[in-house]
């Protein structure tokens, strides 16, 4: 089959969730398919010309010369006034793409990789179309509303949930199948198409366990990661929260702990953080599986965002064994106790981390169990060919039309 694939995220190289989960989607489906991909290329926009290359599966690769996520920083009031979500405005450059690229070729499917480029995979009507949510806005927009406690804050999340529920469900129920990560938003996305033949699966976030081994590097005594780029607001908090109230608690207990937290720092407010000369920020690095294999735990304190975390999974498959909160575990089939610990409260946090970091068999227990978890449910190889088979009767079933 040929398979036209936009994509929200320039997929190479795959140093983010997203970017990962596109890379392998891409990768599965080049396996057994003709597969071209037009994806936006922010890195590319001084340019301003689309780009062709060739992805390592030798899969071409057109780059639009645009952020998607250019409008979101816009004052509150632009917000209010947009008609749809920031993240999901139009952008010329993308449609000129997708005309020129798209229209050269017969289509057997056409698959959308996150909310923005969903409005682009229409053309011909006729060509079967899977919309890869990934995490929804609106199911986002709807877990942002309950953290909320003012009058005016929960009135402003309230009107971006409607704009958001509107825009994805007008859009999703144009799709023969949707994807999600996570039952509970399988559940969200079911109720959005109700009434249509658009089918919803889960097909969650995964790892790729060839290449994330244990062994990697020697992890040192009393070592934290956090996994995790602080440019994006879930990974911001997360630390912002785990420094303030959690962190002092540990060093209390250990005052030769230390923490990494990978991943970029371009624009972030550091000021905000409790940072000392035990935290290292690394920025991006070549390879983020030797931080975190060279780390005794790894933390997700996450408190906001959605979907099944690859920062977890990640670290699972390369054997440091995690502490998490409940929303950090969440989508995940994972068993406090046996393949991670799970605490909610800061005192409850810093007791979790400072046991695991004293107690090397309970260290051992959890990484084990967690590496075959992952083997089980998450390896990619697996939900790639999920994604693969779906594509295939997807389209089967638009001939039969």
């Amino acid at each position: 089959m040929r398979i036209l694939f936009l994509s929200t995220w320039f997929p190479y190289p795959p140093d983010n969730g997203s970017k990962l989960r596109a890379h392998y989607l891409i990768r599965s489906l080049a396996q057994t398919h003709e597969v071209t991909v037009i994806a936006f290329q922010p890195e590319n926009a001084l340019d301003k010309t689309l780009t062709r290359m060739r992805g390592p599966t030798d899969t071409p690769v057109w780059g639009v010369p645009e952020d998607p996520f250019r409008y979101v920083d816009l004052p509150q009031v632009v917000k209010y006034l947009s008609p749809i979500p920031l993240a999901a405005w139009p952008s010329a450059y993308m449609q000129r793409a997708v005309g020129s690229v798209g229209r050269s070729t017969h289509w057997d499917a056409v698959v959308a990789f996150e909310t923005p480029v969903a409005r682009y995979a229409f053309i011909p009507d006729s060509t079967a179309r899977v919309f890869d949510i990934d995490n929804s806005l609106s199911f986002i927009g709807k877990e942002r509303l309950s953290g909320q406690k003012g009058i005016l804050a929960r009135c402003r999340a309230r009107i971006s949930l409607y704009k958001a529920l509107r825009y994805e469900s007008r859009l999703a129920r144009q799709f023969q199948a949707c994807t999600v990560v996570s039952p509970l938003e399988a559940g969200w996305v079911r109720s959005m198409v109700r009434g249509t033949s658009c089918r919803v699966e889960v097909n969650s976030n995964g790892v790729d366990c060839t290449h994330n081994q244990p062994g990697v590097a020697q992890p040192q005594a009393n070592a934290l990661v956090y996994n995790g780029a602080l440019t994006y607001s879930a990974n911001y908090d997360a630390m912002r929260w785990f420094l303030a109230e959690i962190y002092p608690r540990i060093r209390a207990e250990l005052p030769a702990v230390s923490l990494t937290i990978t991943g970029s720092t371009h624009g972030v407010n550091l000021a905000g953080l409790a940072l000392d000369g035990t935290v290292r920020l690394t920025g991006l690095v070549d390879d983020v599986r030797l931080p975190v294999a060279g780390a005794a735990v790894c933390i997700a304190p996450i408190r906001q965002g959605a979907g099944t975390r690859l920062k977890i999974l990640e670290a699972m498959a390369l054997g440091t064994p995690v502490v998490a909160t409940s929303k950090g575990a969440e989508g995940l089939e994972a068993t406090h106790g046996r393949d991670i610990l799970i605490a909610d409260e800061p005192a409850d946090l810093a007791n979790q981390v400072v046991h695991l970091l004293r107690d090397a068999a309970m260290r051992d227990y959890l990484s084990r169990n967690a590496r075959s978890l992952v083997e089980e449910r998450y390896d990619w190889q697996a939900i790639g060919q999920r994604f693969v088979d779906l594509v295939e009767a997807v389209t089967l079933e638009r001939r039969s039309c």
